[in-house]
């Protein structure tokens, strides 16, 4: 299954790369938090739809309500998808570019395998790389100090 979903991300990144953005313009608002190479190399779509995997496969291993839910933002790989209207929201971009260095550092197939075993075991809201994301998006929110945001994931992951 795992392999299935890397095929259907991979082929969805090809479907939307001529609306990809570069998060290089990002850095004024993140500067401190990542770096400009990093957030060079990630990117954004806006999206009127959220995009998906929904397999049976999914739906027979209890992921049908998360695969239900309505998300302003996902991330796979390198790219994160928001939801149209949620372009200015820079703590939603902040949230995903969190998951673009889960991402990275664990690499496509171990991320997929853990957020799916995270999601099963905890729920989405108690799911550790999400509770990752949303404490550091919450720090970044509260205008907390700036610091190495890909040191972080990476000691921490």
């Amino acid at each position: 299954m795992i392999d299935k979903i890397e095929q259907w991300i991979d082929q969805t990144l090809i479907n939307f790369s001529n609306s990809i953005v570069s998060c290089g313009g990002l850095l004024p608002h993140f500067d401190g938090f990542y770096n400009s190479e990093f957030l060079s190399g990630s990117y954004f779509v806006v999206v009127e739809e959220i995009p998906k995997p929904d397999f049976p496969e999914l739906r027979q291993v209890q992921l049908g309500d998360f695969i239900d839910m309505d998300f302003n933002g996902i991330t796979y790989k390198n790219t994160y998808f928001i939801k149209k209207g949620n372009e200015n929201n820079l703590i939603l971009h902040f949230h995903e570019l969190v998951h673009v260095l889960q991402w990275q550092y664990l690499g496509t197939k171990d991320f997929i395998r853990r957020y799916i075993n995270e999601i099963l075991q905890y729920g989405y809201k108690d799911a550790p790389l999400e509770k990752m994301a949303y404490t550091l998006d919450n720090h970044f929110n509260n205008k907390g100090k700036a610091f190495n945001i890909s040191h972080y994931v990476q000691q921490n992951i």
